[in-house]
């Protein structure tokens, strides 16, 4: 399965988030300089987020994103879902009943072994997600990131 780089962006965005110290945020174009990438498409990339519940956003001069609820709180899955949707990405078309190698339709009535064994796979991956959330995520960085990443971020503000 391949997901949209902006899935590697704003997973990325909201580990820096949660690295704010409480009732902080950044701007969606201090997220975008820090990383550089395209602030317009990143804002509304963000502002899925928003609508997903993940992230909460204020405007005016010192507006900005910020976790909706504790890192503890926030699965990776739930950021991935948020912006890529919750469908699965194999569909069985049922090609075992097509062409010169088609199965009588008796002989197709349990559900295809692919699709089954591709619907396990899925269901792995999303498990794994669902089981890391930002807060495990910020656990394994070093002691010095969280301060490192405000200290650069703050650098990217506006005077």
């Amino acid at each position: 399965m391949k997901l949209p780089v902006s899935t590697e962006w704003l997973l990325h965005c909201t580990a820096t988030l949660a690295q704010l110290e409480p009732g902080a945020s950044a701007s969606a174009a201090q997220l975008a300089l820090y990383y550089d990438v395209p602030a317009a498409y990143l804002a509304k990339q963000l502002q899925e987020l928003v609508k997903a519940g993940v992230l909460t956003a204020t405007t005016g001069p010192r507006g900005g994103f910020r976790l909706a609820r504790p890192a503890s709180e926030i699965t990776l899955l739930r950021i991935v879902e948020a912006v890529d949707g919750t469908s699965a990405p194999y569909e069985c078309r049922e090609i075992r009943q097509q062409g010169r190698g088609a199965l009588a339709p008796e002989e197709c009535r349990s559900i295809c072994v692919l699709a089954e064994k591709m619907a396990e796979a899925h269901e792995a991956w999303r498990s794994s997600l669902a089981g890391v959330s930002l807060a495990d995520v910020i656990a394994t960085l070093p002691a010095t990131a969280p301060a490192r990443t405000r200290s650069r971020l703050a650098s990217t503000r506006p005077s």
